[in-house]
């Protein structure tokens, strides 16, 4: 790797490299790590820290919004505390290029500061239509920014408290966001779906709760116990697999009920490598795909609102919810954190056997179909049969 450090009674910055690890044998890294080391190698170089940073930029006066934006997400990144994961910078960068810097980029960061700008950033905001949570959220991202600019102690440059009134930002109101969800009856007619891929990607979406990044990243190693367990340890993220799961607690195992357990085991086909669902080209399937060419037309189909892969997740937990599974163990299968000293101290998610039992007990909710490579017959009503003298009448 590269990068530019400063160089002690020298007015121009040197560029230094420094190696990662070797290209081929011991010590080779693949992509994700070979990251993680790169934004080791420069914390450890302290050129990211505020000092250094603080040197060039002591006024901060002549420091755009711009670039103070690029110095806090580098930050945000390397951190030792709740950094941001490296699979979530495209989607801030996304956001800050398409709604933030156009509106505040070329501002000095100081003025930044001030009302009138950020203002004016909420009410381009509000014009676009985003919904309430969006525009919240937006806005603390470009408070962040300004936040981030520090004096050579380390105290914010910046620090104030924001009214929301002045600025006229939106009140969220979690009873009017948007949560599309689906019923059995529609769930069922996603299991017959036309494609054996896809229906199979929709089955075990709505069996298992997982995640369309997990199930899409699910490789036939992780699918253990006869097809009723699946270990998540990874995502597919666009065309890669990456080892960085949402959250700390998305690292766990998933029990499905015997019926899915001998779909996926005839979908496979004898199969025992390699990804449970592939594109043409060996790749994770595109979720964007399953999204444009299946979901919406079906859920247009039936006049429901549109609502993306994550519809599955939710019909699980009702689901589970509408079947009294205990909440640790509802928590565990879905990847989410503990919420009190209880579940701390329960042991259920360990019982595997009682993990087993209720997946099995529970079902899925829906109507499966007998075979899942078998082709879909269409639903088209019989004619009535009648007799001759019927016609003739």
């Amino acid at each position: 790797m590269r990068f530019w450090k400063d160089i002690e009674g020298q007015e121009k910055r040197a560029l230094v490299r420094e190696r990662i690890c070797p290209i081929s044998g011991p010590g080779y890294m693949n992509r994700s790590e070979r990251e993680r080391r790169a934004k080791e190698i420069i914390a450890e170089s302290r050129v990211d820290t505020a000092e250094h940073f603080n040197r060039t930029v002591k006024q901060q006066f002549g420091v755009t919004f711009k670039e103070q934006s690029k110095i806090w997400l580098q930050q945000s990144q390397s951190r030792k505390r709740k950094p941001i994961r490296a699979t979530t910078v495209p989607t801030i960068q996304a956001a800050l290029d398409k709604w933030i810097l156009p509106e505040l980029g070329h501002l000095p960061l100081s003025e930044t500061a001030k009302y009138p700008p950020m203002k004016s950033l909420v009410a381009k905001l509000n014009a676009a239509g985003l919904s309430a949570q969006t525009v919240n959220a937006y806005f603390r991202m470009a408070k962040a920014v300004v936040e981030s600019a520090e004096d050579a102690e380390g105290n914010p440059l910046y620090d104030r408290k924001w009214d929301a009134e002045k600025l006229d930002l939106p009140v969220v109101e979690t009873s009017k966001q948007r949560r599309p969800s689906i019923t059995a009856d529609v769930m069922a007619e996603f299991a017959q779906t036309k494609k054996p891929k896809y229906r199979m990607v929709f089955i075990l979406a709505a069996a298992s709760g997982c995640r369309i990044g997990e199930i899409l990243g699910l490789e036939i190693k992780d699918v253990l116990d006869d097809f009723t367990t699946i270990r998540v340890v990874q995502q597919a993220k666009g065309t890669k697999l990456t080892m960085d799961l949402k959250t700390i607690n998305s690292q766990r195992f998933v029990d499905i009920c015997p019926e899915v357990a001998a779909l996926l085991k005839e979908f496979l086909g004898g199969r025992t490598s390699g990804l449970v669902f592939l594109s043409r080209r060996g790749t994770p399937l595109n979720p964007s795909n399953l999204r444009r060419r299946v979901i919406h037309p079906l859920l247009e189909k039936k006049g429901l609102p549109l609502g993306g892969n994550h519809i599955f997740r939710r019909f699980r937990l009702t689901w589970l919810r509408e079947n009294s599974v205990p909440g640790d163990i509802e928590r565990f299968w879905f990847g989410h954190a503990n919420q009190s000293v209880g579940d701390d101290y329960s042991m259920l998610r360990k019982n595997v056997k009682l993990r087993k039992e209720i997946a099995d007990r529970i079902g899925v909710g829906f109507k499966l179909p007998e075979s899942i490579l078998a082709p879909v017959v269409p639903n088209v009503p019989k004619m009535a049969v009648k007799t001759e003298e019927e016609v003739l009448a």
